[in-house]
């Protein structure tokens, strides 16, 4: 059995391709399989992939016709043979000691998921993230990320503990684990499921995966400052966050604190929304609506 399983699902992304699998096959730590699902990209991505795949036979290749990233990534967990399973979308990089030092982490915590900080590319200029300093961290750059946190979270996404790209877990987690498909910004509606199994979560400061941020994107498809974009927006984002409060409904978790967080996050997206008077009565009317639902729950 091989320690960690690389899970990369691909999709028309020859221009960023290459580096990212240059990344993954430069890692200081060595023990790992990579586990490549393209998702019938109609570009370069599956010849790029299969030169990777005669280059080093930790590389692994299949195809699938259009199932979308959470059809991909269930692919991928098929075949994956790992201790550990860690995701790493194909337009992002990550440094060289990525691997290494996220089992370094759970080495030490005994954590059952270990997530590291992110920095960003856009325009290829990297930002690195500030704010990492809030919460309890200890002397070794490590924040004890509490179950009931990582739920709440699920509506902020702070340090990115929403995402499974970043974020290292034991493959026990994963067991009997499906995402669910059709879902845009899968992971929101994904994620906690793992949390829900976990008895232990740290957020390694250490800012070692590079996410890449394009023009184009489902969630930038629709034209900004537009009630259209809003209310699309505000679909996704509710169809993950109830997708989040029904599980946590079904594993007899305490819904509490984590409706109450819901519902602020809602009135937070009601506050800040910028559009005309008419528009933006229709807009908290859809927040209203989904509040009273949430409240009975």
């Amino acid at each position: 059995m091989v320690k960690v399983s690389v899970g990369v699902t691909i999709y028309n992304v020859e221009e960023y391709l290459r580096e990212c699998l240059d990344s993954i096959m430069n890692q200081t730590f060595k023990d790992f399989e990579v586990i490549m699902v393209d998702d019938g990209s109609t570009d370069n991505s599956f010849n790029i992939c299969q030169e990777y795949v005669a280059r080093d036979n930790r590389f692994k290749l299949f195809h699938q016709e259009n199932e979308g990233p959470a059809g991909a990534r269930n692919t991928c967990l098929k075949y994956m043979h790992g201790e550990y399973i860690t995701w790493i979308d194909s337009d992002d990089v990550v440094d060289n000691n990525y691997l290494e030092r996220l089992l370094e982490v759970r080495a030490t915590t005994k954590a059952d998921v270990v997530q590291c900080g992110k920095k960003y590319i856009r325009n290829g200029n990297v930002y690195f993230i500030v704010g990492y300093e809030d919460g309890f961290i200890n002397e070794n750059g490590i924040f004890e990320l509490l179950t009931d946190d990582a739920l709440k979270n699920a509506f902020e996404n702070y340090f990115g503990t929403i995402e499974f790209c970043g974020s290292l877990a034991s493959k026990k987690l994963y067991k009997g684990f499906t995402l669910s498909q059709g879902l845009i910004y899968e992971d929101q509606g994904n994620k906690f499921k793992l949390y829900l199994q976990s008895s232990r979560n740290v957020l390694l400061l250490e800012q070692l995966y590079s996410y890449r941020t394009r023009e184009g994107s489902i969630m930038n498809s629709v034209e900004r400052g537009s009630l259209k974009k809003e209310l699309n927006d505000l679909q996704v984002y509710t169809t993950n966050w109830d997708k989040l409060m029904y599980y946590i409904e079904i594993s007899n978790y305490n819904t509490k604190e984590v409706r109450e967080a819901y519902i602020k996050k809602l009135d937070k997206l009601s506050a800040k929304v910028n559009l005309s008077q008419e528009d933006a009565k229709i807009y908290h009317e859809a927040i209203d609506r989904h509040k009273q639902k949430i409240s009975k729950l």
